[in-house]
């Protein structure tokens, strides 16, 4: 790991949220990520399941944790289950976890190898007839692949089919939605790594460079400062690139005088920022770029003050369509009669916009969580409106990360320049005259 040790008492009062909503005549088992296969001998790098590291710290491969609410014996209501260190193993990958690590680590006890895992539940299951199995149940997932849960949970059934199943999956995401201190001095930690790589990267942007470069530049940054690389695939999108949302390919030379949008943000340990700006590419925006620039800046401004205790992602992204619709006619892309004659499912707005407003981060850059979930203290949402236009070639997002206060709400990105003038100085600055000049 790349970051400053975690201290075991976050997973443990993570796994005593959830052991208290269990009941106590139940078993929860819950598994790590697979190696997945890359091609030849090669295996894609390795990502712990959110849900597993929550709970235990732990970064390792097979991985299993088994939660019993109803043990006597405090130190017998989690069991931890990990690789077992064999020399032939560590020749080639490094050391693994020694049963005295992973204690540490996880703040857990009882911690057995692997491979006893199967005899060690088959007699537990003799005391226990409900078990709570763990899945991914991100509305946004749609996969043909088969997680560690899933297989596990097919075992159970053709095994024991006698036995009761149930979700574990949303007791773990309403848990997981409140963000412990610890876990939200992570995320800021996340987002001063991002906020730090765009101001070191923006200055090096003009025509003539590659998309892919300026994503080199912002990886360069994330590494030199602990984060394990990007949360998600950026986003490094210029000219009429920018209008495409999950634009990845970042393979264009940058064209003078257009724009260049940039969704990215850092990981560190394993928790998400997510971070949306946009760069004139000659240094200076022209007037139709600002005049868009700023009406997106304007609805950023707006829809972060309805972030507050108490309402709901699907609240305040019917009120950002609002001002959406009052920028796009100001800005004369839409017309009143536009407007009068629009539909529930053509509305006015969405050829210019046509996506969330937010989503919650933690974990995974899209993290637990509804859009009717009600905000609570705690919770970290991203807010980012944009408006697209594609026949200009332009397309505006701006995003910020909010944590939400008993107080109010709290700008994660802060620190980073989003204001018209600051982003041109920034790429008008010292260096950035140099490599032109």
């Amino acid at each position: 790991m790349k970051y400053f040790p975690i201290s075991s008492d976050l997973f443990a009062r993570n796994r005593n949220k959830v052991l208290r909503q269990l009941p106590h005549d139940s078993i929860a088992v819950i598994h790590s990520n697979d190696l997945i296969p890359r091609n030849g001998d090669l295996f894609f790098k390795f990502r712990q399941h959110s849900d597993l590291f929550y709970l235990t710290g732990i970064e390792q491969e097979k991985t299993i944790l088994v939660l019993i609410p109803g043990a006597s014996d405090n130190k017998e209501k989690a069991v931890l289950f990990i690789l077992e260190p064999k020399p032939e193993i560590e020749i080639w990958e490094g050391k693994k976890l020694t049963i005295t690590q992973a204690q540490q680590i996880s703040g857990i006890s009882h911690i057995e190898y692997e491979h006893t895992f199967h005899i060690f539940f088959a007699k537990l299951l003799q005391h226990y007839n409900c078990i709570y199995l763990n899945k991914n149940e991100n509305p946004r997932l749609h996969t043909f692949v088969k997680s560690r849960d899933d297989r596990f949970k097919r075992i159970i059934r053709k095994r024991f089919p006698e036995k009761q199943i149930e979700r574990l999956a949303p007791i773990i995401t309403e848990c997981r939605l409140r963000k412990e201190p610890e876990e939200i001095a992570l995320i800021e930690q996340a987002c001063n790594i991002t906020t730090n790589a765009f101001k070191q990267t923006v200055p090096y942007i003009k025509p003539g460079i590659y998309e892919y470069e300026i994503e080199a530049l912002l990886t360069k940054e994330f590494i030199a400062h602990g984060a394990s690389g990007h949360a998600f695939e950026p986003i490094i999108a210029s000219g009429a690139n920018s209008c495409f949302l999950h634009y990845v390919s970042n393979n264009t030379v940058l064209q003078p005088n257009t724009i260049v949008l940039m969704d990215f943000g850092a990981e560190y340990a394993n928790y998400a920022s997510d971070a949306t700006r946009v760069i004139p590419v000659s240094g200076k925006f022209t007037q139709r770029q600002k005049q868009v620039y700023e009406a997106v800046l304007r609805v950023l401004k707006q829809t972060t003050k309805l972030i507050i205790t108490g309402t709901t992602i699907l609240e305040y992204q019917e009120q950002t369509k609002l001002y959406i619709q009052e920028e796009l006619l100001h800005l004369g892309l839409i017309k009143q009669h536009d407007i009068t004659k629009q539909t529930k499912d053509k509305p006015a707005y969405f050829t210019y916009f046509m996506h969330g407003v937010s989503h919650f981060i933690g974990l995974d850059t899209h993290d637990v969580g509804n859009k009717d979930t009600v905000l609570e203290p705690g919770m970290v949402v991203s807010c980012e409106p944009g408006i697209y236009i594609a026949n200009e070639g332009i397309g505006i997002r701006l995003e910020n990360d909010i944590l939400i206060t008993e107080t109010g709400n709290k700008n994660l990105l802060e620190q980073m320049p989003i204001e018209i003038e600051e982003i041109e100085d920034l790429m008008n600055s010292y260096w950035h005259n140099k490599k032109i000049n």
